[in-house]
């Protein structure tokens, strides 16, 4: 039986997980996943779900089953303080918008900050992001089993942010005719139709919503943050040993860490790690023999929360993309093995659907989509080849990478346009070389040093000590590669 538990906007305490782990290690489960929708997955044996029903029910643990699940409310929560600093849109703000959400939710709904490229803006029915002004949220709605978004006029108040996606679910569910699985729902009908019923604090938007570039921070390892660290915890199964969670668990109440939180990556991030207490973690991955140094081009991925085709596939093109030595820096992709699934990334590989269930392996065939400015926020997709064999994919995305850093070094060039031009040089320029680590693409540059880590300016790269090790992500000085500095416009 396969049961989903919700994190509301990802965010789950230690001793709520503790339970929930303790009672699936009582059912025979061995190991859990995260989903794309930031909550937890696991299955429970057949001949242990009446024991899970009752000891679930003794703790007050809600959870659904395969087919009867409500969607998860998505948040950028997690990326709070990590991945987003310079904000209004603080943890408390958050918290404040989920407790006053007074009914369990039929449709997705995203509660993003305009600042982060984390996590997904779009994948929700009622997505909310932050504006510039203080309080105050865009909300676009994306119309059920459509791809159309349509943004609203004004911006609301934070107080308001709850009853409003109740009451725009309502109208949405109340006439499906109209907005449900219609390409052309009509988005100023729905406005109308609201404020004809209800009200709410809302003003003009003094500017468009403007969607930062897409990046997708480095999620994985130990990373400081002010004077603690976070620590993210990816697995390239995508599957969390329960007794493994159960310690993770148990170091948090000891270190009196209050959340944990999960991510649209199916990764779980812990924050607040003091100095003193990351030798406890050390041990515990240690123990469970977690790596925590992925390569990027391997955490850059969506797959569907079921199933292992798409993991299957996803190791194939990753082995490729390792024997080409090819960057994916700034791109994301998506394996879409099921039609009715949406996914989120830059590059969409979707299996074409076949209704002959004894087609052979060899037959299948896959399409592989696009967004035209490689942005996974977009929501556009163009096709860029049909009908691809699997052995073939890996060819046709290398491309794909390729036509994107071409795209990216002529948006610089234009960027660049109207400026004064600078005369040539009357002697040769020297090249400048600086060294880049290859995790996290942090700079360490010879004329600067490294304050943080007590390198003074001018030392040598050579020079550093042994121990030396990245001041963000905590690589050590053999992860630096030489690069020159000129061409990093595009990896940093």
């Amino acid at each position: 039986m396969t049961i989903t538990i919700n994190f509301t906007g990802g965010i789950v305490s230690p001793g709520y997980l503790k339970d929930i782990l303790e009672i699936a290690a009582a059912c025979g489960v061995g190991d859990v996943s995260v989903g794309r929708r930031q909550q937890l997955k696991m299955e429970v044996p057949a001949k242990h779900t009446s024991l899970f029903n009752k000891l679930c029910a003794e703790k007050n643990i809600q959870f659904y089953k395969a087919g009867e699940v409500l969607p998860n409310i998505v948040s950028s929560y997690p990326a709070a303080n990590i991945f987003t600093t310079d904000t209004w849109l603080k943890e408390g703000v958050y918290k404040d918008i989920f407790y006053s959400l007074d009914y369990t939710p039929q449709l997705k709904i995203n509660v993003c900050d305009s600042s982060q490229s984390f996590v997904p803006f779009f994948t929700g029915h009622i997505n909310w992001i932050a504006s510039p002004n203080i309080h105050y949220w865009y909300l676009y709605i994306r119309f059920p089993k459509t791809h159309k978004v349509y943004c609203w006029p004004e911006l609301i108040y934070t107080n308001d942010v709850a009853q409003v996606s109740k009451q725009i679910e309502a109208l949405l569910l109340q006439d499906k005719e109209t907005f449900y699985a219609n390409a052309n729902a009509d988005g100023k009908k729905l406005f109308a139709d609201f404020k004809a019923q209800h009200s709410y604090i809302g003003k003009q938007p003094e500017t468009e919503l403007l969607l930062p570039k897409f990046y997708l921070p480095y999620y994985e390892g130990f990373n400081k943050m002010d004077n603690h660290y976070w620590l993210g915890i990816y697995r390239r199964d995508e599957l969390f040993p329960v007794s493994f969670l159960l310690d993770v668990c148990e170091i948090c109440l000891e270190t009196k860490i209050g959340q944990l939180y999960t991510t649209p990556w199916k990764s779980i991030i812990v924050k607040g790690i003091e100095q003193t207490n990351r030798i406890l973690w050390d041990r515990v991955l240690g123990k469970y023999r977690i790596n925590v140094r992925h390569a990027a081009n391997e955490l850059n991925w969506q797959v569907g929360d079921t199933g292992e085709e798409g993991l299957i596939l996803k190791r194939h093109i990753i082995r490729y993309f390792d024997k080409e030595d090819v960057r994916t820096y700034g791109l994301s992709f998506a394996v879409q093995i099921y039609a009715s699934s949406s996914m989120f990334g830059s590059v969409i590989i979707r299996k074409q659907q076949n209704k002959n269930p004894h087609k052979l392996k060899s037959l299948e065939r896959f399409d592989i989509l696009y967004n035209p400015d490689f942005n996974p926020n977009s929501g556009e997709l163009i096709i860029y080849r049909d009908g691809v064999e699997k052995d073939h994919i890996g060819t046709y995305l290398v491309s794909l990478c390729k036509m994107f850093y071409e795209q990216e070094s002529k948006r610089h060039v234009l960027q660049s346009a109207g400026k004064q031009p600078v005369p040539p040089a009357v002697t040769a320029k020297s090249v400048k070389m600086v060294h880049q680590c290859k995790h996290c693409f942090t700079i360490y540059d010879e004329q600067q040093g490294d304050a943080e880590n007590n390198i003074a300016a001018g030392t040598p790269f050579d020079s550093l000590p042994a121990a030396y090790t990245c001041p963000l992500c905590d690589a050590g000085k053999q992860d630096f590669i030489e690069v020159e500095e000129s061409n990093l416009s595009i990896a940093v």
